[in-house]
């Protein structure tokens, strides 16, 4: 199996410096989902207290990493399952839904694919999330509710399967995929390189963020105030302004 490095962004709004795990001090360790690399900086600018420290990767790594005893501040993934069933394994507290995205077919502004049958057609080259990842699940998810040909011809054409939606992207913009599946956020941060082809709506997944604290977190209280910030406060107008769609209505 492959080895991939987290991406490390420590926003220093007080000189900190950057690294993983709860250090206490004048840092807060995040783990997030590479989805929310657009948005989390911006929340960090607008965070009173402590300086958000962000590790983005893809939301299964990240999880397993807590699962071996990695202890950042706060978690948060591209979708709920990840936080739950930490919540259940007793390491995260009660996780809290965020923000909603979707997933769309991204594709260089160029190109001639207009619609999902597109990928179906032979030479077409397509990347997806690998399974264990939200955006992989979430793909296999529209796939899985194509008919049976026209869900093998697409899988037939995948060229490519990335552990994070950044890869993906990546891929799109060095030309060596001409569409991928990812969160409807990433071609609008990557908007003068591509663009977004909307799903039918029946085959639309319901993609949701939730964030939770990491049980012994060394900085409590601050994690349950960015964690709280992201459903109302700085936090939320952050995703917005990004392009997430709000939360879940409890």
């Amino acid at each position: 199996m492959r080895t991939w490095a987290i991406v490390i962004i420590s926003i220093a709004i007080a000189g900190a410096a950057s690294s993983c795990g709860s250090g206490g001090g004048d840092r807060l360790d995040v783990f997030a989902a590479s989805s929310l690399v657009s948005a989390f900086p911006a929340y960090a600018q607008r965070f009173h207290g402590r300086s958000p420290a962000y590790s983005f990767a893809g939301s299964d790594q990240l999880a397993a990493q807590i699962r071996q005893g990695v202890k950042p501040d706060v978690f948060a993934s591209a979708d709920t399952a990840y936080p739950a069933a930490l919540h259940r394994a007793g390491l995260v507290g009660k996780p809290i839904d965020f923000a909603t995205n979707k997933l769309v077919i991204a594709v260089p502004t160029a190109s001639r694919i207009r619609s999902l049958a597109s990928l179906a057609r032979p030479g077409t080259r397509l990347a997806i999330g690998t399974r264990s990842v939200p955006a992989g699940a979430y793909a296999r998810e529209v796939l899985g509710r194509l008919p049976a040909r026209k869900r093998r011809a697409i899988l037939a054409n995948v060229a490519d399967q990335e552990p994070a939606v950044e890869g993906i992207v990546a891929k799109l913009a060095e030309g060596a995929v001409g569409a991928g599946l990812v969160y409807a956020t990433d071609v609008r941060a990557a908007a003068a390189k591509l663009r977004a082809i909307p799903l039918p709506r029946r085959l639309r997944p319901r993609i949701v963020y939730a964030a939770a604290v990491v049980r012994g977190s060394a900085e409590w209280a601050a994690a349950r105030r960015f964690v709280a910030g992201l459903r109302h406060g700085a936090g939320q107008e952050a995703l917005r302004a990004a392009g997430f769609g709000p939360p879940p209505r409890r």
